[in-house]
């Protein structure tokens, strides 16, 4: 899968709108799988994460993932429609 794959993937779940602010890796039936979709990106980035174990929508296109291993990232679509993932402290 490429980076390119990974982003047209995260754009179209971020873009489908869903009710709730937090969900969970282990998402139930019928939810969004947004958690396995961020672990994904933020593989695809190269960066440490193992497995979003939650993940908080802070607006539109814009999630704070919560890892496994600790870490923390900010994952947006920015102005020119590519997806970021910051690190948080």
């Amino acid at each position: 899968m490429s980076i390119r794959a990974g982003a047209l993937a995260l754009v179209g779940v971020m873009t489908t709108g869903f009710a709730g602010t937090t969900l969970a890796a282990d998402d139930p039936p019928g939810d969004v799988p947004v958690a396995r979709d961020l672990t994904a990106v933020i593989a695809l980035q190269g960066l440490p994460c193992g497995k979003v174990v939650s993940a908080t929508q802070q607006g539109e296109d814009d999630y704070v993932a919560s890892c496994a291993d600790g870490n923390r990232y900010r994952v947006f679509v920015n102005a020119d429609g590519r997806v970021v993932v910051e690190k948080l402290d």
